[in-house]
């Protein structure tokens, strides 16, 4: 649909605008990134005809757009600014109407039921029909802009020019805003293109984005080809990193601060253990990065507190994570910040191991019973269990920073050397008579201080893997014994 070859633009010889070019299909979402002093708003005027190209052209549909008139433009382009002019006193409908004009021979002069029909509708996409008879000065912000975009959509226009349209918006209002754009680019084929500081929202609903610095494209594609850490950085000239949305196929960008350098006695070594019979805290002064399959704190998060809470072997609960956070917040215990598990084993025979090497400081801390140990490659010989509350709980605590694929590589190697204990002491699955790989209701946390030295890989012949390996299996192997001694069995 559009086209742009060879554009360039200069203030008084200074070219903001270096040689571009790129097109847009009709129908894309576009977006137009990079810092201040980029170019991005001027390149909008020059789309929008406000600003005339020092070279090159812009065409759209194979037209140059300075062959169209501006009536024949008007009713091709719409633009939403990112300030919009509201010293009138116009109401929301008269202002909307004002998108006419450019299907009017006279301003309103042979108003007709199809653009009385035409204002309705677009009242009604942006959520305004209740407004329609209000003064623009009785609005709030996010409610003016909603009324500036109804008018620009009055236009049924092709393509939609946006500078930062949700500047200055609450949250609820950039979503809704943008949310509607993309179900109007969905249902009329409508081209966007809109200039964008937030990086994320770019993210969310741009299906191609450009990358400005200085004047110049540096980069053009999709978030997912754009988005990169290095690439960035460069750019904004500041520490990002890059992490995947966690309901979306869609990158997210997170800001780095500087922090302040944390004391020089290792993380580690200033964790703070209570160990009663109902529970084993542990507590840092530090947020750990975790990945967990806890009951409380599952998944990717931060925690700066570690619970290991006993309970009777046959606990039921319909909801145990909820009664898990009544019992960490009986407990004084922050559950946003805690990574809670649970075990029928008695804490008692807890085994926790602590060291310093090169590659970092590390604590480990395994409860381990037996009772239903069960062999993974033959567990569809099983019946369906009542899952009993876990018997190998694992919580692996680590001063370093770990790559996302770090994390999951250790976990992998704390798996395999917890098997390996378990096979050393041949503990079998009861129901096939096989070595048993681990129980039904095992739980594990990997915990990184994401300080002191960086590793981007977790696997066993790594620095951080042959540690938490030869910790893992040490302490399950001894955690095991505490447990069978306890129960008066032989290994």
């Amino acid at each position: 649909m559009i086209n742009i070859e060879g554009l360039t633009f200069s203030y008084h010889h200074d070219q903001t605008i270096k040689p571009i070019s790129f097109s847009i299909e009709k129908g894309e979402f576009f977006g137009i990134l990079g810092p201040n002093g980029s170019g991005k708003t001027t390149l909008l005027k020059l789309l929008s005809r406000t600003l005339s190209p020092s070279g090159g052209c812009i065409t759209i549909n194979h037209r140059s757009i300075s062959d169209f008139s501006n009536k024949e433009f008007a009713k091709t382009v719409a633009v939403l600014p990112q300030v919009t002019d509201t010293a009138f006193s116009y109401s929301v409908k008269e202002t909307v109407q004002m998108g006419r004009y450019a299907h009017q021979t006279g301003l309103f002069s042979n108003w007709s039921q199809h653009d009385e029909n035409i204002v309705q509708e677009v009242l009604e996409e942006t959520s305004l029909i209740h407004l329609q008879d209000k003064g623009i000065g009785e609005l709030s912000g996010g409610e003016q802009q909603r009324v500036f975009l109804a008018r620009a959509l009055a236009q049924q226009p092709d393509l939609l020019l946006l500078d930062e349209p949700t500047n200055h918006l609450d949250i609820s209002y950039q979503i809704g805003l943008l949310d509607g754009l993309m179900r109007l680019r969905r249902e009329k084929k409508l081209t966007v293109i809109s200039i964008f500081h937030d990086l994320n929202l770019a993210s969310l609903y741009c299906d191609r984005v450009l990358l400005l610095h200085e004047g110049k494209l540096v980069s053009l594609g999709t978030p997912k080809q754009i988005m990169q850490s290095n690439l960035l950085e460069r750019i904004y000239d500041t520490a990002i990193i890059r992490k995947e949305h966690p309901e979306l196929a869609k990158p997210m960008i997170g800001l780095l601060p500087e922090i302040e350098k944390s004391s020089r006695q290792s993380v580690i070594d200033r964790l703070q253990i209570e160990h009663q019979s109902s529970h084993i805290v542990i507590q840092s002064d530090h947020e750990f990065k975790t990945l967990s399959s806890a009951v409380i704190g599952d998944g990717f998060g931060w925690s700066h507190t570690f619970v290991n809470r006993h309970v009777d072997l046959h606990y039921q609960c319909d909801d145990a994570k909820e009664e898990m956070k009544t019992y960490l917040k009986t407990n004084g215990l922050d559950v946003t910040n805690t990574v809670g598990m649970m075990t029928a084993v008695q804490l008692q025979d807890v085994v926790i191991e602590q060291t310093e090497t090169q590659a970092g400081a590390f604590m480990v801390m395994v409860t381990a019973g037996t009772g239903n140990a069960i062999d993974a490659s033959n567990a569809w010989q099983h019946e369906l269990p009542n899952l009993q509350p876990g018997t190998i709980n694992t919580f692996i605590l680590i001063e370093a920073k770990l790559t996302e694929a770090a994390f999951v590589q250790v976990l992998s190697t704390a798996t395999e050397a917890k098997t390996r204990a378990l096979s050393t002491l041949k503990i079998m699955d009861p129901i096939t008579g096989t070595m048993a790989t681990g129980t039904s209701t095992d739980s594990i946390c990997i915990a990184a201080s994401q300080t002191g030295i960086g590793f981007e890989y977790g696997g066993p012949l790594t620095p951080i893997g042959r540690q938490v390996g030869k910790m893992v299996a040490s302490a399950t192997h001894q955690a095991i014994m505490n447990y069978l001694n306890r129960k008066g069995l032989n290994a």
